[in-house]
């Protein structure tokens, strides 16, 4: 016997990364260190994922097991040389399991269909045979039947037979390759977006203007331009302190001319040149009271009214009255104890209040006046004083994110949905139908095949019986 050609280095390396198994290995262990990189936050202060570690290992165990994680760069895994590696080795056996693969592949793609014997067509599995009245014909109604149901059938002699074969969506057999090709072009827009772009925050507050963003530990992201929070706004569920919806209101200036501007809510963000900024929390500034400025509508009790920017310390004039009212305090969350005496539960401004006292040339009386209470903007004489807004105080915390391989991502995915949808939904059909005269009638045997979905290319085959039958008026078997 023949000995085989020993099989070099090369050879033996081509071999282990055209292995399924390595795939199935390599796939395995890249969700298993996902699945840590996850629970961990990536880039977090120690203290937040010694937490998280408190809940699995214990609070005894939680520093030792994450100065573990941290020496094996789960703590920013997704730039680690090993994640990179086992990226590298999948994108490598995906390839090369392709490549491997393709000649015969290629070979059924491109290789036409031909002729078939009768015994060959025999041992197919998806046939049918019927019988046709008259000689002569068949073999153009079989080609009319066969272009009804979107084939191009070819004519063909067999001894004393006619054979009439045809196929469709032999290429369909490549959609495995293109499901492959979407996944290296999605790790490809991973990875430029990885190490080309950014995930920072910035805390911005309201009146101010940043042109940087900032990552964890404090480090300054330039972002090109300034973008700056014209209003920020809470919206509450009734009187509670459940916020129900808030919005920021930005602008982008570039050279000091503003060139866009927008509100942006949760799953509504702002994007400028390829950076977005998604609104995901909020907060006041230390010392809210001497910073921000009260947004007031004085109203007379005979409908004179004027909007009033005032700080504290600052007196203001009801109009078409000798009243003034003067801003004695402010509290950015106000409540009242069970002795009635008010207190601030907490920084947020979750129900901010002013302290107004209002003299005047016979009366002189003073008041809380709180922004969600309405009821406590009418004033004794009838006049009203309406709390609009406690501008200056508040900031905007907003996810800032830059990755330019997000488009080659989102076209990775179209990609996969494509192939995917080829792969699994279309197939390669090929149909012959073989006819040969018995006794003044055309006996007709159908066989065709299908690498997938067989169920449905059998009630295809149904139905070229049936028009063939039909109109012949012949029987199927």
């Amino acid at each position: 016997m023949e000995t085989g050609k020993q099989k070099t280095f090369v050879d033996k390396i081509w071999d282990v990364f055209a292995s399924v198994k390595l795939a199935a290995v390599i796939f395995a262990v890249i969700a298993l260190t996902s699945m840590v990189g996850t629970v961990l936050e990536q880039n977090a202060e120690p203290a937040k994922n010694i937490r998280i570690l408190v809940k699995f290992v214990g609070e005894a165990a939680a520093p030792a097991a994450y100065e573990f994680f941290s020496r094996l760069g789960f703590l920013d895994m997704y730039h680690s040389w090993w994640f990179l590696t086992l990226l590298f080795l999948f994108c490598a056996n995906l390839i090369i399991c392709s490549i491997d693969r393709l000649p015969r592949i290629w070979k059924l793609v491109t290789a036409p269909i031909h002729a078939l014997t009768p015994d060959h067509l025999e041992k197919m599995s998806i046939k049918r045979t019927l019988t046709m009245k008259g000689k002569g014909g068949a073999a153009d109604q079989v080609s009319a039947s066969l272009k009804a149901i979107g084939f191009k059938p070819v004519q063909a002699e067999m001894d004393k037979d006619r054979q009439v074969y045809a196929e469709k969506g032999n290429y369909t057999r490549l959609g495995v390759y293109m499901t492959h090709l979407s996944i290296l072009v999605i790790i490809a827009g991973a990875i430029i977006g990885v190490f080309f772009g950014f995930n920072a925050f910035l805390n911005l507050p309201e009146g101010q203007t940043s042109s940087v963003a900032y990552k964890e530990g404090g480090k300054e992201i330039p972002l090109g331009f300034d973008i700056r929070c014209d209003n920020f706004d809470v919206e509450y569920y009734g009187e509670s302190d459940m916020p129900k919806a808030y919005k920021s209101w930005l602008t982008v200036l570039q050279g000091g001319k503003v060139v866009m501007q927008k509100s942006i809510v949760v799953n509504d963000p702002l994007t400028f040149e390829g950076i977005t900024f998604y609104q995901s929390s909020f907060g006041t500034v230390p010392d809210s009271a001497a910073h921000g400025v009260a947004i007031l509508r004085a109203v007379s009790k005979d409908g004179k009214s004027e909007e009033i920017q005032a700080r504290v310390g600052d007196t203001f004039t009801i109009p078409g009255t000798g009243i003034q009212g003067r801003i004695v305090n402010f509290s950015p969350a106000l409540s009242v104890d069970q002795n009635g005496r008010p207190f601030t539960y907490e920084e947020n401004m979750t129900n901010p209040a002013l302290y107004i006292e209002f003299t005047g040339p016979s009366q002189r009386f003073s008041g809380w006046v709180f922004k969600r209470l309405p009821r406590t903007w009418q004033l004794p004489d009838g006049n009203r004083v309406e709390f609009l807004n406690f501008w200056g105080v508040r900031y905007t915390g907003m996810q800032v994110r830059k990755d330019p391989g997000v488009w080659i991502v989102y076209l990775g995915c179209l990609t996969m949905a494509i192939g995917l949808y080829i792969t699994f939904f279309m197939s390669h059909r090929r149909i012959w139908v073989n006819i040969s005269e018995e006794k003044g009638q055309s006996k007709v045997l159908i066989a065709a095949s299908a690498h997938r979905n067989r169920a449905a290319f059998e009630r295809t085959i149904e139905k070229l019986a049936g028009m063939l039958a039909a109109g012949n008026k012949g029987g199927t078997k």
